[in-house]
């Protein structure tokens, strides 16, 4: 048995859900906002709004991963040698 833990991989089961979620949110947010009952001008501003969260939270999260990605030692398969 190996003590060297090896990089995680998600399953296509969770990236599958992961990426289901995030659609039926965005498509959920998108019909609010067009029944919503209200100028366009308003509308107009959620959507962009809803926009600018939705890539800012991405751009956070590649963030967070990086800095956790450069905290843990990089694996070498030979270094117990």
């Amino acid at each position: 048995m190996s003590d060297t833990p090896g990089k995680q991989q998600n399953t296509a089961a969770f990236y599958g859900q992961a990426v289901a979620s995030f659609a039926v949110a965005m498509a959920a947010t998108a019909i609010g906002i067009f029944k919503l009952n209200a100028d366009a001008w308003v509308r107009a501003f959620l959507a962009i709004a809803v926009l600018y969260l939705v890539t800012s939270a991405f751009t956070l999260s590649k963030v967070i991963r990086d800095r956790q990605e450069a905290a843990t030692p990089a694996y070498h398969p030979f270094e117990k040698l």
